[in-house]
């Protein structure tokens, strides 16, 4: 995510409402989130689509790497030889037809 620039980022709401359009088209020419206040505190950001993407694969990469490593703490894990294992009885296994 590119640095929020205070002087040029920063929109109170009644000017964003205003002028949406010309805030849409800046976001995204330029990228950079708009930060919107109320009553001189934040009260939300905005984002373009594509920052929004990165940083939800973002948060879903690290929690995904959370759970794998609580489930490594807590035990839950097999050998490289059990699932070798198990691969091997799955490829036997005649398939399936639906």
């Amino acid at each position: 995510m590119k640095t929020i620039k205070l002087s040029e980022d920063f929109v109170p709401v009644s000017d964003f409402k205003a002028q949406a359009a010309e805030w849409l088209k800046r976001l995204s020419e330029t990228h950079q989130p708009i930060v919107i206040t109320q009553n001189g505190k934040v009260a939300g950001v905005v984002l373009s689509p594509a920052e929004y993407d990165r940083l939800s694969y973002h948060a879903r990469f690290v929690a995904s790497v959370e759970a794998g490593l609580a489930d490594v703490e807590a035990g839950r894990t097999y050998s490289h030889e059990e699932v070798r294992k198990e691969i091997e009885a799955r490829a036997q296994r005649p398939k399936r037809t639906r």
